[in-house]
């Protein structure tokens, strides 16, 4: 086991928690981690990109002229590709980019990651995100106090009423995002320099990397 330190939200140490090695000290691969955010990346790509083609672009029934005496080119249609507003050649048409990795890759690619922030002194274990109220000052106020002016990705539990403050603070957040704890993604953790994990996140974390 790995043993951090719990803070709370005015950035103060409050006690120390046990990080499972299996999760947070696994063999770091990169070669994963970047077939897992490619992955991630092609699947969000929506693929309706089109353009016509030749035998799509309306008109170009008559030959714009003859073929000998004119002096210019040859021309047998205007709806040839080097024509404004003749057909594409060679150009997109809709497709599914999504790509296939078995949940075990991905699974550790999450670790290799988890490892890799774990290393770099990025993650930030909180006792809990409890605030007063619904203002996003205030979760402001604490993500400066626990992880400085780095860009950070908070991990929430759940969408329980105890972190409902938390959710709705977190809506403005402009260099900051809030990520239900199930949902953790390698994009997400390799887009933030910092991650913060309440104990609960830590929990659910646990029930599904461990």
């Amino acid at each position: 086991m790995m043993k951090v330190d719990v803070y709370n939200l005015q950035g103060e140490k409050s006690s120390t928690v046990d990080l499972p090695e299996e999760i947070f000290a696994a063999k770091v691969n990169v070669d994963l981690m970047h077939q897992a955010y490619l992955r991630q990346m092609a699947n969000a790509r929506l693929g309706t990109h089109s353009t016509k083609r030749r035998g799509e672009v309306a008109g170009g029934g008559a030959k714009p002229w003859r073929q000998k005496g004119t002096g210019r080119a040859r021309q047998g249609s205007t709806i040839s590709a080097q024509w404004v507003g003749g057909g594409r050649i060679h150009t997109p048409k809709p497709r599914d980019y999504s790509q296939a990795m078995p949940k075990k890759m991905r699974r550790a690619a999450l670790r290799s990651a988890l490892t890799v922030k774990v290393n770099e002194n990025s993650v930030i274990v909180v006792s809990d995100l409890a605030l007063q109220e619904p203002k996003t000052a205030e979760l402001t106020k604490a993500i400066k106090a626990l992880a400085g002016g780095s860009r950070v990705l908070i991990l929430i539990p759940d969408k329980s009423e105890a972190n409902q403050n938390a959710i709705k603070s977190g809506r403005n957040l402009a260099d900051h995002k809030l990520l239900l704890a199930n949902y953790l993604n390698i994009r997400d953790l390799l887009q933030y320099e910092k991650v913060i994990i309440p104990l609960a996140s830590l929990e659910v974390i646990k029930s599904y990397l461990g």
